[in-house]
């Protein structure tokens, strides 16, 4: 099988989220389990375990660590990402969710709309790039990149 059975945050050392980055994790892991598409790239000469997989997400001396075991533990594969194609991405998403969240308050619906609209089109060139960097390392769906690249907007967060 094809997808993410469980995800986990290594966020032991990052300070505690606001409300809202806490929200969009929640809605993230929820979305993600209930429908995503992860594959392993295959490797010459490497025999890969087959899924369903867990995925433990993390921020290891400045890399992005996807920890990739089967349900029964089995490791699977582990990479490390730069986060350095990420983080000019990350920066303008939190400041775009910052100026939605604020909107949300006081704008009207139209304006509000406006910069959701703005939000999701960085979102997606966040999950764009992530699906470059993992390019050779896995496949995923752009549904499931875009879920995964708000995992990692909030480990960034506390970075």
């Amino acid at each position: 099988m094809t997808r993410l059975i469980h995800i986990e945050l290594d966020d032991r050392n990052l300070p505690k989220p606001t409300p809202e980055i806490e929200q969009e994790r929640s809605v993230a892991m929820f979305d993600l389990l209930e429908d995503n598409s992860f594959e392993l790239s295959p490797k010459p000469d490497v025999v890969r375990p087959d899924g369903p997989y867990e995925l433990l997400l993390a921020i290891r001396e400045g890399r992005l660590v996807f920890d990739v075991t089967t349900k029964a533990k089995e490791r699977a594969a582990e990479f490390h990402l730069s986060l350095g194609p990420f983080k000019q991405v990350v920066k303008d998403y939190f400041q775009i969710c910052a100026s939605y969240f604020e909107a949300s308050k006081t704008m009207p619906p139209a304006q509000i709309e406006a910069i959701d609209m703005a939000r999701r089109g960085i979102h997606n060139e966040g999950a764009r790039v992530l699906q470059e960097r993992l390019d050779g390392k896995a496949v995923v769906d752009k549904d499931t990149a875009r879920r995964l690249f708000t995992l990692i907007c909030v480990l960034h967060f506390g970075g």
